[in-house]
């Protein structure tokens, strides 16, 4: 019965950064947003995209940041 909490809590530990790297990235989009519309760029003139660090050689974007120990990419999309 021991082994088996002992177990579980392993288990939970080793899901909890898992869970935490969308809010690190929606956190560093945010600032990144942010920075665009200080410079004068209107909210409505772009857009910024989380994508796994493998599939950000998209046309027409450039990665602008990244997060999760660069596993993942944000992509800049100027209208």
């Amino acid at each position: 019965m021991k082994r088996s909490i002992w177990l579980s809590m392993l288990l939970l530990a080793g899901a909890a950064p898992a869970l935490a790297v969308p809010t690190s990235c929606e956190t560093v989009k945010a600032d990144i947003q942010q920075k665009i519309i200080n410079n004068g760029v209107p909210e409505s003139g772009f857009s910024l995209t989380i994508v796994p660090s493998d599939e950000a050689d998209k046309p027409g974007t450039t990665v602008v940041g990244h997060c999760a120990n660069e596993t993942y990419k944000i992509l800049y999309t100027r209208y």
